[in-house]
């Protein structure tokens, strides 16, 4: 079959044209078989290619080398992937990403600095996205509001009470009013991610949305009082798509970068510094104390709180983070926990 678009033969199986991006339309509304359902974790089966072959940086999948887009996702896949020696990727730059399509909708990503989220939104498809990121819209997008469950245990953890959809036809765009990389995850049809909150700027209407406890925390203590700490803040959100292909988007600070753990390979990483990992991947305090020291340090110098993973799935981390606060007071309780003292 051909691409009603650019005219470039397709794989019957495809879900995108390999030459242009374009979204494959059939008559046929039966599911289309390329649709896998897979654990976050799990590479995508390769679609069957006769040439040299290439991996999609968005979706895993393994792809004909010489085409300009991936079949699977839409996605770019001649975008050149630097990793470093000690296994860090960077997530590909928006110049060389390809207009992503969902439904029949685009979505376009625009500027280096404080990058932008277009979208050219088709009547029949719909958005949520936080209510603080829209940039501009079209008079005839409709914008509605989107209750949020739990919406008491929310306003505790200082998370949105409510979220804002949005529905088309006509364009409507994104933008948090910060310097760093807008990462865009496709999701395939049984994938969820988990995402430390406050990260979140849109997603498509097919993928769910929750939250769930983080579960990460210590305990303070100074005399009679103490004091509760959330490196990676009470909740995190999960987000999923349980039956069609979904797009979202991230704000990272800084620049982005993603590593694969294997099973049981651990990684140590500041909290605040965690963007999004699979749900697949584990999650454990880790402490640290320099030699000398004892159990009754008063000063946060003296000691070093980092966020262990544990593989199998992917992490990703943004390179300009926030610090966490620690009072230095004697650390009474806490949730699961390695340690480690030096010397």
């Amino acid at each position: 079959m051909f691409c009603t678009s650019c005219g470039s033969r397709i794989q019957d199986t495809a879900a995108f044209c390999g030459g242009c991006g374009t979204r494959v339309k059939r008559s046929d509304p039966s599911p289309v078989p390329t649709t896998v359902h897979r654990s976050p974790s799990t590479v995508p089966p390769p679609i069957t290619s006769h040439g040299p072959q290439a991996t999609c940086q968005w979706c895993g999948a393994t792809v004909d080398a010489t085409q300009n887009s991936c079949p699977r996702c839409g996605a770019t896949i001649n975008a050149k992937s630097i990793t470093t020696e000690s296994g860090w990727a960077k997530l590909p730059g928006r110049k060389d990403m390809a207009k992503l399509q969902f439904g029949n909708s685009f979505c376009q990503i625009e500027g280096t600095y404080v990058p932008v989220a277009d979208m050219s939104l088709a009547a029949e498809d719909m958005i949520y996205f936080a209510h603080h990121v829209l940039l501009w819209k079209d008079p005839q997008v409709t914008i509605t509001t989107m209750s949020l469950k739990g919406a008491w245990k929310r306003l505790l953890s200082g998370m949105p009470l409510v979220m804002t959809q949005a529905q088309g036809p006509g364009h409507i765009a994104f933008s948090r009013d910060a310097p760093g990389e807008m990462i865009a995850l496709p999701l395939q049809p049984g994938q969820a991610v988990d995402v430390r909150e406050h990260l979140f700027l849109v997603a498509t209407a097919n993928v769910t949305y929750d939250w769930f406890q983080a579960n990460i925390w210590y305990s303070t203590r100074s005399g009679s009082e103490t004091e509760t700490h959330y490196p990676l803040g009470m909740f995190m959100d999960r987000f999923f798509a349980p039956r069609s292909p979904g797009l979202l988007l991230l704000h990272s600070a800084g620049n982005a970068f993603v590593r694969y753990l294997e099973p049981n390979q651990t990684i140590l990483v500041k909290p605040t510094a965690l963007l999004f990992k699979d749900p697949s991947v584990r999650m454990l305090l880790h402490f640290e104390h320099p030699a000398g020291t004892t159990r009754s340090w008063r000063s946060w110098g003296n000691r070093y709180l980092w966020l262990r993973l544990y593989g199998p799935g992917r992490v990703a981390v943004q390179s300009a983070y926030s610090p966490m606060h620690d009072n230095g007071n004697n650390i009474s309780s806490h949730s699961g926990a390695t340690e480690q003292r030096w010397g």
